[in-house]
């Protein structure tokens, strides 16, 4: 019953670096999305966890942070830092796979950009403004205007902007 097919988990980083947002092309390569721009991130498996120990009795702790940061640095080479929650969006795909996305932004820390060929082909550091000339995933503009709005101190729930 597709109601009860379990979710994938997915966390992904605006990342900022002094006033821009990386964004990266997906590979043609890919099965969801291919050639479109989009943020890093990646699935969480549970081997990101399950292999450490616990912060307490019964639980992990940060472990969407955790695999925010590997999913960053397996994609794009970088380090990041502050990472924030912005917004959740849930989809089903074509495949009937269930995802549910957990948008961050994070602060650039170190690191030069080196991408994962498999996962995506190009990289851009862009304005909001320059954002928009890219053939951006739906709904990831929005979320750049969300992270852009926060670093102003301005939260709002996800809208089109």
């Amino acid at each position: 019953m597709e109601s009860k097919l379990l979710h994938e988990v997915v966390t992904t980083a605006i990342i900022v670096k002094d006033v821009k947002y990386l964004i990266t092309k997906r590979s043609a390569m890919k099965p969801r999305f291919p050639n479109m721009w989009t943020v890093p991130g990646g699935k969480l498996d549970v081997d990101d966890y399950r292999n450490l120990p616990k912060d307490t009795k019964d639980y992990w702790y940060n472990v969407l942070e955790q695999v925010l940061r590997r999913e960053v640095r397996e994609e794009v080479g970088l380090e990041v830092k502050n990472i924030e929650y912005v917004t959740s969006l849930a989809t089903i795909h074509a495949d009937k796979a269930p995802s549910l996305v957990i948008s961050c932004m994070a602060d650039y820390s170190s690191g030069e950009v080196t991408l994962q060929e498999t996962e995506t082909d190009k990289f851009a550091w862009v304005t909001l403004e320059e954002a928009k000339s890219y053939d951006l995933l739906d709904g990831i503009y929005d979320e750049l205007v969300m992270a852009d709005n926060k670093r102003k101190g301005i939260t709002t729930e996800w809208k089109r902007f």
